[in-house]
Protein backbone atom coordinates (compact mmCIF):
# COMPACT_ATOMS: atom_id res chain seq x y z
CA UNK A 1 0.00 0.00 0.00
CA UNK A 2 2.72 2.48 0.78
CA UNK A 3 4.63 1.43 -2.42
CA UNK A 4 1.08 2.25 -3.92
CA UNK A 5 0.72 5.86 -2.38
CA UNK A 6 4.06 6.60 -3.78
CA UNK A 7 3.35 5.64 -7.50
CA UNK A 8 -0.08 7.39 -6.72
CA UNK A 9 2.04 10.70 -5.38
CA UNK A 10 5.12 10.34 -8.68
CA UNK A 11 1.81 10.69 -11.22
CA UNK A 12 1.19 14.73 -11.71
CA UNK A 13 -2.52 14.34 -12.22
CA UNK A 14 -3.20 12.24 -8.89
CA UNK A 15 -0.51 14.22 -6.97
CA UNK A 16 -2.24 17.44 -7.72
CA UNK A 17 -5.70 15.81 -7.00
CA UNK A 18 -4.38 14.49 -3.62
CA UNK A 19 -2.77 18.01 -2.70
CA UNK A 20 -5.31 19.64 -3.56
CA UNK A 21 -7.61 17.43 -1.19
CA UNK A 22 -5.69 17.83 1.32
CA UNK A 23 -5.17 21.58 1.12
CA UNK A 24 -9.27 21.75 1.58
CA UNK A 25 -8.84 19.44 4.50
CA UNK A 26 -6.76 21.78 6.32
CA UNK A 27 -8.97 24.75 5.67
CA UNK A 28 -11.84 22.55 6.50
CA UNK A 29 -9.95 21.91 9.97
CA UNK A 30 -9.01 25.29 10.48
CA UNK A 31 -12.61 26.60 10.43
CA UNK A 32 -13.69 23.92 13.49
CA UNK A 33 -11.28 26.11 15.32
CA UNK A 34 -12.93 29.67 14.63
CA UNK A 35 -15.35 30.46 17.23
CA UNK A 36 -18.12 32.91 15.82
CA UNK A 37 -19.19 36.33 17.07
CA UNK A 38 -20.80 36.11 20.56
CA UNK A 39 -19.43 33.39 21.78
CA UNK A 40 -17.31 33.60 25.64
CA UNK A 41 -15.10 31.00 24.06
CA UNK A 42 -12.91 30.80 27.40
CA UNK A 43 -16.18 29.91 29.17
CA UNK A 44 -16.84 27.50 26.49
CA UNK A 45 -13.76 25.44 26.75
CA UNK A 46 -14.12 25.55 30.65
CA UNK A 47 -17.70 23.54 29.81
CA UNK A 48 -15.78 20.96 27.71
CA UNK A 49 -13.28 20.26 29.97
CA UNK A 50 -15.86 19.70 32.57
CA UNK A 51 -16.41 15.82 33.41
CA UNK A 52 -20.22 15.81 31.81
CA UNK A 53 -19.03 17.73 28.87
CA UNK A 54 -19.20 15.08 26.40
CA UNK A 55 -22.43 13.03 28.39
CA UNK A 56 -25.13 15.37 26.16
CA UNK A 57 -27.56 14.90 24.03
CA UNK A 58 -25.47 16.63 21.55
CA UNK A 59 -22.71 13.62 21.13
CA UNK A 60 -23.95 12.16 17.32
CA UNK A 61 -23.94 16.07 15.91
CA UNK A 62 -20.70 16.99 17.95
CA UNK A 63 -18.85 13.88 16.36
CA UNK A 64 -19.90 14.75 12.58
CA UNK A 65 -19.06 17.97 12.88
CA UNK A 66 -15.20 17.18 14.37
CA UNK A 67 -15.70 18.31 17.54
CA UNK A 68 -16.57 21.90 16.25
CA UNK A 69 -20.12 21.84 17.98
CA UNK A 70 -19.69 21.81 21.34
CA UNK A 71 -16.85 24.80 20.72
CA UNK A 72 -19.89 26.55 18.98
CA UNK A 73 -17.44 27.65 16.01
CA UNK A 74 -18.23 28.83 12.53
CA UNK A 75 -18.47 25.37 11.27
CA UNK A 76 -20.14 24.01 14.51
CA UNK A 77 -23.07 22.13 12.38
CA UNK A 78 -20.30 20.53 10.25
CA UNK A 79 -21.18 18.34 7.31
CA UNK A 80 -24.97 17.25 9.57
CA UNK A 81 -27.28 19.66 7.49
CA UNK A 82 -26.37 18.35 4.39
CA UNK A 83 -26.38 14.48 5.67
CA UNK A 84 -30.10 15.37 6.76
CA UNK A 85 -30.86 17.14 3.54
CA UNK A 86 -29.42 14.28 1.37
CA UNK A 87 -31.48 11.43 3.17
CA UNK A 88 -35.04 13.43 3.27
CA UNK A 89 -34.37 14.24 -0.47
CA UNK A 90 -33.82 10.26 -0.95
CA UNK A 91 -36.94 9.77 1.02
CA UNK A 92 -38.96 11.70 -0.78
CA UNK A 93 -37.67 10.39 -4.21
CA UNK A 94 -39.83 6.95 -3.78
CA UNK A 95 -42.98 9.28 -2.34
CA UNK A 96 -43.17 12.10 -4.75
CA UNK A 97 -43.58 11.40 -8.39
CA UNK A 98 -41.70 14.50 -9.84
CA UNK A 99 -38.45 13.63 -7.83
CA UNK A 100 -38.56 10.43 -9.09
CA UNK A 101 -39.27 11.25 -12.90
CA UNK A 102 -35.50 13.80 -12.29
CA UNK A 103 -33.89 10.68 -10.88
CA UNK A 104 -34.60 9.26 -13.81
CA UNK A 105 -33.61 11.66 -16.52
CA UNK A 106 -29.80 11.45 -15.79
CA UNK A 107 -27.61 13.68 -15.63
CA UNK A 108 -29.64 16.60 -15.79
CA UNK A 109 -32.31 15.25 -13.24
CA UNK A 110 -29.42 14.50 -10.75
CA UNK A 111 -28.10 17.97 -10.91
CA UNK A 112 -31.67 19.94 -9.97
CA UNK A 113 -32.22 17.16 -6.82
CA UNK A 114 -28.67 18.42 -5.89
CA UNK A 115 -29.78 21.81 -6.20
CA UNK A 116 -32.97 20.90 -4.25
CA UNK A 117 -30.55 19.04 -1.23
CA UNK A 118 -28.59 22.46 -1.21
CA UNK A 119 -31.48 24.59 -0.81
CA UNK A 120 -32.72 22.16 2.01
CA UNK A 121 -29.04 21.95 3.31
CA UNK A 122 -29.50 25.83 3.79
CA UNK A 123 -33.36 25.58 5.64
CA UNK A 124 -31.79 23.17 7.99
CA UNK A 125 -28.73 24.79 8.59
CA UNK A 126 -30.81 27.77 9.86
CA UNK A 127 -33.23 25.68 12.05
CA UNK A 128 -30.27 23.70 13.62
CA UNK A 129 -28.24 26.74 13.66
CA UNK A 130 -31.22 28.70 15.88
CA UNK A 131 -31.90 25.67 17.99
CA UNK A 132 -27.77 25.51 19.06
CA UNK A 133 -27.75 29.63 20.07
CA UNK A 134 -30.95 28.62 22.06
CA UNK A 135 -29.43 25.65 23.69
CA UNK A 136 -25.93 27.80 24.20
CA UNK A 137 -27.69 30.71 25.92
CA UNK A 138 -30.23 28.83 27.99
CA UNK A 139 -26.93 27.07 29.42
CA UNK A 140 -28.43 23.43 28.28
CA UNK A 141 -25.68 22.60 25.81
CA UNK A 142 -23.46 22.14 28.64
CA UNK A 143 -25.72 20.59 31.81
CA UNK A 144 -23.73 20.78 35.28
CA UNK A 145 -21.02 23.40 33.86
CA UNK A 146 -21.15 26.31 36.54
CA UNK A 147 -20.75 28.95 33.84
CA UNK A 148 -22.96 27.15 31.07
CA UNK A 149 -25.42 30.59 31.63
CA UNK A 150 -22.62 32.81 30.51
CA UNK A 151 -21.27 31.22 27.07
CA UNK A 152 -23.61 33.88 25.26
CA UNK A 153 -23.06 37.05 27.45
CA UNK A 154 -25.07 39.36 25.14
CA UNK A 155 -28.52 37.56 24.30
CA UNK A 156 -29.76 40.67 22.29
CA UNK A 157 -31.89 39.89 18.83
CA UNK A 158 -28.94 41.12 17.05
CA UNK A 159 -26.22 39.14 18.59
CA UNK A 160 -28.96 36.03 18.02
CA UNK A 161 -29.32 36.57 14.50
CA UNK A 162 -24.94 37.01 13.42
CA UNK A 163 -24.81 33.84 15.41
CA UNK A 164 -27.32 31.95 13.05
CA UNK A 165 -26.10 33.63 9.75
CA UNK A 166 -22.60 33.01 10.72
CA UNK A 167 -23.16 29.15 11.25
CA UNK A 168 -25.62 29.05 8.37
CA UNK A 169 -22.86 30.39 5.85
CA UNK A 170 -20.30 27.90 7.62
CA UNK A 171 -22.24 25.09 6.80
CA UNK A 172 -22.62 26.24 3.12
CA UNK A 173 -18.72 26.71 3.18
CA UNK A 174 -18.53 23.06 4.09
CA UNK A 175 -21.25 22.47 1.50
CA UNK A 176 -19.01 24.35 -1.21
CA UNK A 177 -15.48 22.28 -0.19
CA UNK A 178 -16.98 18.90 -0.51
CA UNK A 179 -17.86 19.93 -3.31
CA UNK A 180 -14.71 21.22 -4.57
CA UNK A 181 -13.14 17.47 -3.67
CA UNK A 182 -15.63 15.91 -5.52
CA UNK A 183 -14.61 17.95 -8.62
CA UNK A 184 -11.01 18.60 -8.32
CA UNK A 185 -9.82 16.31 -6.03
CA UNK A 186 -9.85 12.45 -5.46
CA UNK A 187 -14.23 12.85 -5.43
CA UNK A 188 -16.14 11.83 -2.82
CA UNK A 189 -15.96 15.39 -1.06
CA UNK A 190 -18.60 15.23 1.42
CA UNK A 191 -18.12 11.50 2.72
CA UNK A 192 -14.14 12.75 2.92
CA UNK A 193 -15.14 15.64 5.23
CA UNK A 194 -17.16 13.47 7.15
CA UNK A 195 -13.83 11.12 7.40
CA UNK A 196 -12.17 13.66 8.51
CA UNK A 197 -14.29 15.04 11.04
CA UNK A 198 -14.67 11.99 12.94
CA UNK A 199 -11.37 10.52 12.58
CA UNK A 200 -10.21 13.78 14.24
CA UNK A 201 -11.93 13.30 17.25
CA UNK A 202 -9.77 9.90 17.68
CA UNK A 203 -6.71 10.84 19.25
CA UNK A 204 -8.92 12.85 21.91
CA UNK A 205 -10.95 9.86 22.87
CA UNK A 206 -8.22 7.27 23.17
CA UNK A 207 -6.48 9.33 25.44
CA UNK A 208 -9.12 9.86 27.41
CA UNK A 209 -9.91 6.42 28.11
CA UNK A 210 -5.64 6.18 28.85
CA UNK A 211 -6.24 8.92 31.30
CA UNK A 212 -9.37 7.42 33.14
CA UNK A 213 -7.68 3.98 33.58
CA UNK A 214 -6.79 2.43 36.77
CA UNK A 215 -4.63 -0.63 35.67
CA UNK A 216 -1.09 0.10 34.95
CA UNK A 217 -1.06 3.88 34.40
CA UNK A 218 -4.32 3.45 31.71
CA UNK A 219 -1.83 1.29 29.61
CA UNK A 220 -3.85 -1.54 30.02
CA UNK A 221 -7.67 -0.45 29.27
CA UNK A 222 -5.89 1.66 26.89
CA UNK A 223 -4.20 -1.69 24.82
CA UNK A 224 -7.17 -3.31 25.26
CA UNK A 225 -9.05 -0.69 23.75
CA UNK A 226 -6.93 -0.95 20.28
CA UNK A 227 -7.41 -4.25 20.42
CA UNK A 228 -10.66 -4.64 20.12
CA UNK A 229 -10.49 -1.32 18.00
CA UNK A 230 -8.82 -3.98 15.48
CA UNK A 231 -11.07 -6.60 15.94
CA UNK A 232 -13.98 -4.19 15.14
CA UNK A 233 -12.48 -2.76 12.46
CA UNK A 234 -11.65 -6.45 10.58
CA UNK A 235 -15.27 -7.36 11.37
CA UNK A 236 -16.90 -4.13 9.34
CA UNK A 237 -14.34 -4.29 6.54
CA UNK A 238 -15.34 -8.55 5.85
CA UNK A 239 -19.11 -7.80 6.14
CA UNK A 240 -18.55 -4.37 4.20
CA UNK A 241 -16.99 -6.60 1.09
CA UNK A 242 -19.50 -9.37 1.44
CA UNK A 243 -22.41 -9.75 -1.40
CA UNK A 244 -24.15 -12.34 -2.87
CA UNK A 245 -23.84 -12.44 -6.40
CA UNK A 246 -27.18 -13.42 -8.28
CA UNK A 247 -26.00 -14.39 -12.30
CA UNK A 248 -27.91 -12.57 -15.35
CA UNK A 249 -27.73 -14.06 -18.72
CA UNK A 250 -28.03 -11.94 -21.61
CA UNK A 251 -29.69 -13.50 -24.58
CA UNK A 252 -28.18 -13.40 -28.33
CA UNK A 253 -29.82 -10.85 -30.31
CA UNK A 254 -28.76 -10.95 -34.07
CA UNK A 255 -29.07 -7.43 -36.16
CA UNK A 256 -28.41 -7.49 -39.73
CA UNK A 257 -25.19 -9.68 -39.67
CA UNK A 258 -23.85 -9.04 -36.04
CA UNK A 259 -24.91 -10.35 -32.58
CA UNK A 260 -25.21 -8.71 -30.12
CA UNK A 261 -25.63 -9.69 -26.01
CA UNK A 262 -25.21 -13.07 -24.89
CA UNK A 263 -22.82 -11.84 -22.36
CA UNK A 264 -22.59 -12.99 -18.58
CA UNK A 265 -22.77 -10.37 -15.81
CA UNK A 266 -24.65 -10.30 -11.85
CA UNK A 267 -26.50 -8.08 -9.52
CA UNK A 268 -24.39 -7.52 -6.48
CA UNK A 269 -26.07 -7.59 -3.52
CA UNK A 270 -24.32 -6.13 -0.24
CA UNK A 271 -24.87 -8.14 2.95
CA UNK A 272 -25.19 -4.15 4.18
CA UNK A 273 -27.50 -3.39 1.59
CA UNK A 274 -28.54 -0.09 3.53
CA UNK A 275 -25.29 0.67 4.70
CA UNK A 276 -25.37 3.57 7.78
CA UNK A 277 -28.13 5.08 7.17
CA UNK A 278 -30.46 2.90 9.73
CA UNK A 279 -28.04 3.67 12.20
CA UNK A 280 -28.34 7.48 11.97
CA UNK A 281 -32.09 7.19 11.82
CA UNK A 282 -32.58 5.27 15.66
CA UNK A 283 -29.94 7.07 16.87
CA UNK A 284 -31.77 10.19 16.11
CA UNK A 285 -35.22 8.99 16.83
CA UNK A 286 -34.20 8.06 20.09
CA UNK A 287 -32.51 11.65 20.68
CA UNK A 288 -35.99 13.32 20.44
CA UNK A 289 -37.86 12.34 23.75
CA UNK A 290 -34.39 13.23 25.43
CA UNK A 291 -34.63 15.93 23.96
CA UNK A 292 -38.18 17.22 24.74
CA UNK A 293 -37.49 16.33 28.50
CA UNK A 294 -34.26 18.06 28.66
CA UNK A 295 -36.24 21.33 27.73
CA UNK A 296 -39.23 20.58 29.72
CA UNK A 297 -39.27 22.19 33.49
CA UNK A 298 -39.92 20.43 36.27
CA UNK A 299 -40.12 16.99 37.45
CA UNK A 300 -42.89 15.31 36.00
CA UNK A 301 -42.93 11.45 36.30
CA UNK A 302 -42.88 11.11 32.37
CA UNK A 303 -39.69 13.16 32.44
CA UNK A 304 -38.12 11.04 34.81
CA UNK A 305 -38.91 7.71 32.95
CA UNK A 306 -37.07 9.27 29.99
CA UNK A 307 -34.50 10.21 31.76
CA UNK A 308 -33.77 6.86 33.36
CA UNK A 309 -34.95 4.84 30.54
CA UNK A 310 -34.00 6.71 27.41
CA UNK A 311 -31.44 9.54 27.83
CA UNK A 312 -28.84 7.09 29.28
CA UNK A 313 -26.90 4.73 26.44
CA UNK A 314 -26.69 2.23 28.93
CA UNK A 315 -30.24 1.85 30.10
CA UNK A 316 -31.76 -1.63 28.97
CA UNK A 317 -34.40 -0.10 27.29
CA UNK A 318 -32.86 2.62 25.45
CA UNK A 319 -30.23 -0.46 24.24
CA UNK A 320 -33.45 -2.85 23.24
CA UNK A 321 -34.97 0.15 21.67
CA UNK A 322 -31.80 1.25 19.54
CA UNK A 323 -30.96 -2.49 18.72
CA UNK A 324 -34.70 -3.05 17.15
CA UNK A 325 -34.79 0.28 15.32
CA UNK A 326 -31.98 -0.24 13.64
CA UNK A 327 -32.97 -3.50 12.03
CA UNK A 328 -36.65 -2.19 11.13
CA UNK A 329 -35.12 1.24 9.80
CA UNK A 330 -32.92 -1.45 7.70
CA UNK A 331 -35.76 -3.08 6.34
CA UNK A 332 -37.46 -0.01 5.44
CA UNK A 333 -34.06 1.66 4.02
CA UNK A 334 -34.01 -1.31 2.11
CA UNK A 335 -37.66 -1.53 0.61
CA UNK A 336 -37.35 2.07 -0.15
CA UNK A 337 -33.78 1.86 -1.99
CA UNK A 338 -33.86 -1.16 -3.78
CA UNK A 339 -37.24 -1.96 -6.14
CA UNK A 340 -36.98 -5.30 -7.37
CA UNK A 341 -39.67 -4.93 -9.61
CA UNK A 342 -37.71 -2.09 -11.76
CA UNK A 343 -35.03 -4.12 -11.93
CA UNK A 344 -36.74 -6.96 -13.01
CA UNK A 345 -38.59 -4.93 -15.53
CA UNK A 346 -35.30 -3.23 -17.03
CA UNK A 347 -33.75 -6.92 -17.18
CA UNK A 348 -36.44 -7.85 -19.49
CA UNK A 349 -36.02 -5.00 -21.33
CA UNK A 350 -32.77 -5.58 -22.27
CA UNK A 351 -33.35 -9.27 -23.17
CA UNK A 352 -31.61 -10.14 -19.74
CA UNK A 353 -32.96 -13.04 -17.38
CA UNK A 354 -31.47 -15.19 -13.72
CA UNK A 355 -30.86 -19.03 -14.74
CA UNK A 356 -33.79 -21.07 -13.99
CA UNK A 357 -35.94 -18.19 -13.18
CA UNK A 358 -38.83 -16.65 -15.32
CA UNK A 359 -38.28 -13.09 -16.82
CA UNK A 360 -40.83 -10.31 -15.23
CA UNK A 361 -42.80 -10.98 -11.87
CA UNK A 362 -40.94 -14.53 -10.89
CA UNK A 363 -38.06 -12.83 -11.38
CA UNK A 364 -38.73 -9.80 -8.92
CA UNK A 365 -39.91 -12.06 -6.46
CA UNK A 366 -36.90 -13.98 -6.42
CA UNK A 367 -35.04 -10.52 -6.16
CA UNK A 368 -37.46 -9.60 -3.21
CA UNK A 369 -36.88 -13.25 -1.51
CA UNK A 370 -33.01 -12.93 -1.74
CA UNK A 371 -33.13 -9.13 -0.65
CA UNK A 372 -35.11 -10.27 2.99
CA UNK A 373 -32.38 -13.15 3.05
CA UNK A 374 -28.91 -11.52 3.26
CA UNK A 375 -30.93 -7.91 5.16
CA UNK A 376 -31.59 -9.79 8.36
CA UNK A 377 -27.66 -10.81 8.55
CA UNK A 378 -26.54 -7.25 7.62
CA UNK A 379 -29.12 -5.69 10.13
CA UNK A 380 -27.94 -7.64 13.21
CA UNK A 381 -24.95 -6.84 12.25
CA UNK A 382 -25.59 -3.18 12.22
CA UNK A 383 -27.29 -3.42 15.57
CA UNK A 384 -23.86 -5.40 17.20
CA UNK A 385 -21.60 -2.89 15.93
CA UNK A 386 -24.25 -0.29 17.08
CA UNK A 387 -23.94 -1.19 20.85
CA UNK A 388 -20.10 -1.37 21.06
CA UNK A 389 -19.83 2.22 22.58
CA UNK A 390 -22.84 0.97 25.17
CA UNK A 391 -21.00 -2.02 25.88
CA UNK A 392 -17.54 0.37 26.04
CA UNK A 393 -19.55 2.51 28.46
CA UNK A 394 -20.35 -0.15 30.81
CA UNK A 395 -16.51 -1.70 30.93
CA UNK A 396 -14.14 1.19 30.75
CA UNK A 397 -16.47 4.24 31.68
CA UNK A 398 -16.06 5.24 28.21
CA UNK A 399 -18.77 8.08 26.18
CA UNK A 400 -21.02 7.07 23.97
CA UNK A 401 -19.19 8.12 21.36
CA UNK A 402 -16.21 5.23 21.94
CA UNK A 403 -13.90 5.65 19.10
CA UNK A 404 -13.90 2.06 17.73
CA UNK A 405 -17.33 1.39 17.33
CA UNK A 406 -21.63 2.28 16.34
CA UNK A 407 -21.46 5.14 13.72
CA UNK A 408 -17.67 6.54 13.64
CA UNK A 409 -16.15 3.12 12.81
CA UNK A 410 -18.80 2.32 9.96
CA UNK A 411 -17.78 5.16 8.17
CA UNK A 412 -14.22 5.36 8.99
CA UNK A 413 -13.97 2.04 7.00
CA UNK A 414 -16.55 2.74 4.14
CA UNK A 415 -15.20 5.80 3.10
CA UNK A 416 -12.20 4.42 3.60
CA UNK A 417 -12.70 1.67 1.40
CA UNK A 418 -14.30 3.89 -1.12
CA UNK A 419 -11.46 6.30 -1.52
CA UNK A 420 -8.72 3.77 -1.78
CA UNK A 421 -10.95 2.08 -4.60
CA UNK A 422 -11.00 5.28 -6.38
CA UNK A 423 -7.08 5.81 -6.23
CA UNK A 424 -6.61 2.24 -7.14
CA UNK A 425 -8.59 2.51 -10.08
CA UNK A 426 -7.16 5.95 -11.53
CA UNK A 427 -3.86 4.31 -10.46
CA UNK A 428 -4.77 0.77 -12.88
CA UNK A 429 -5.13 3.40 -15.65
CA UNK A 430 -2.03 4.08 -16.12
CA UNK A 431 -0.30 0.66 -15.73
CA UNK A 432 0.70 0.65 -11.91
CA UNK A 433 -0.66 -1.83 -9.44
CA UNK A 434 -3.41 -0.79 -7.18
CA UNK A 435 -4.24 -1.16 -3.25
CA UNK A 436 -5.85 -4.50 -3.05
CA UNK A 437 -3.39 -7.07 -4.36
Amino acid sequence: MLTAFARAFKTPDLRKKLLFTLGIIVVYRVGTHVPIPGVDYKNVQTCIDSAEANQGLFGLVNMFSGGALLQITIFALGIMPYITASIILQLLTVVIPRLEALKKEGQAGTAKITQYTRYLTIALAILQGTGLVATARSGALFQGCPVASQIVPDQSIFVTITMVITMTAGTAAVMWLGELITDRGIGNGMSILMFISIAATFPSALWAIKTQGSLAGGWIEFGTVIVVGLVVIGLVVFVEQAQRRIPVQYAKRMIGRRSYGGTSTYIPLKVNQAGIIPVIFASSLLYIPALVAQFAGGNSGWKIWIEKNLALPDAPMHIVLYFFLIIFFAFFYVAISFNPEEVADNMKKYGGFIPGIRAGRPTAEYLSYVLNRITWPGSLYLGLIALVPTMALAGFGANQNFPFGGTSILIIVGVGLETVKQIESQLQQRNYEGFLR
